[in-house]
């Protein structure tokens, strides 16, 4: 497993039933791959695995396995209410053919550290995947401090990345100043990847690319190889809809925005409805503008069968 790269934290894709659109997933994951994305997450927060079923969770998996055919790898994001069912759907990830795992601290329940070091360190044991721990207190109440990562990457080889959605980059270079390179660091927040790798992240788990997947690799390249100017350009013009990634409604709105740019539809489960209103306006001007003004490169088109 390589951790590295602009990796998608993919959108789950549902038909007028609401149902899995499982033809349109394995298209929209192909897509971003032939656009320059190293790898596919899914089962993540953007990916609404907490309205997921684990049957459904499973068959996301094993769809997602087929269709990347082992050209790129398949991350499964381990998220759940219980340690066990965590356990579980991990074990199920390494039947499925993923190549890693993206360990979240479970929902609901912010326990303290030694709880939160037992949940996610018995998800790492369940299975010899690499693993990615997912830090992001603004979502999820409980803060993995550097300090606590560092005791963890002591105890468990398997443990190899993590994505690191505090907002604070300085939490980049406190966990470079502990552990050099044994972990790879991944930028969680769209909005903050120019200033992340700058303080030293390899990676980036990236919302918006589910609608601009090579914009957002040229943007990651440009900042990796230290080219400021290409760099700057491409992210004033991508920002307006990099900080969609940070707001209460993210993955409505970066569904708005797929739709808007032709890339699947809006749809999403309860408790969210889509955007209406002010807020569906502000997106639809946001991404008109951003079609009006596209930089010279751009995505392949999609094919929507």
């Amino acid at each position: 497993m390589k951790w590295h790269g602009v990796m998608p934290a993919m959108t789950t894709c549902f038909d007028e039933r609401l149902k899995v659109d499982h033809a349109f997933m394995t298209r929209h994951a192909q897509w971003m791959l032939e656009n320059g994305c190293t790898g596919i997450i899914s089962l993540g927060s953007l990916g609404e695995a907490a309205t997921l079923r684990f049957e459904e969770k499973t068959a996301i998996l094993k769809n997602m396995a087929a269709a990347t055919a082992g050209r790129a790898p398949v991350v499964a994001a381990i998220s759940a209410l219980s340690t066990d069912e965590a356990v579980e759907l991990a074990k199920t990830a390494a039947d499925a053919g993923c190549e890693g795992l993206m360990v979240l601290p479970p929902y609901v329940y912010k326990g303290d550290w030694r709880e939160m070091k037992a949940h996610v360190t018995a998800v790492f044991a369940a299975t010899p995947l690499s693993c990615m721990l997912y830090n992001n207190p603004v979502a999820y109440g409980t803060d993995f401090l550097p300090e606590q990562i560092a005791e963890l990457a002591a105890e468990y080889g398997n443990f190899a990345a993590v994505k690191e959605s505090s907002t604070d980059v300085r939490r980049v270079t406190a966990i470079r100043a502990l552990l050099d390179n044994r972990l790879q660091l991944f930028v969680g927040v769209d909005d903050a990847i120019v200033e992340g790798i700058a303080a030293g992240a390899r990676g980036w788990v990236a919302g918006l690319v589910n609608a601009f997947p090579r914009e957002s690799v040229a943007l990651f390249e440009h900042a990796a190889a230290g080219r400021d100017r290409e760099a700057f350009e491409l992210y004033r013009w991508f920002l307006p809809l990099l900080r969609m990634d940070t707001v209460p409604k993210f993955i409505q709105m970066i569904k708005q925005v797929q739709q808007e740019a032709g890339i699947g539809n809006a749809r999403v489960r309860l408790p969210r409805l889509e955007v209406t209103g002010a807020e569906l306006a502000a997106v639809r001007e946001a991404v008109a503008q951003a079609l009006k003004t596209q930089p010279a490169v751009r995505s392949l088109a999609f094919a929507t069968a």
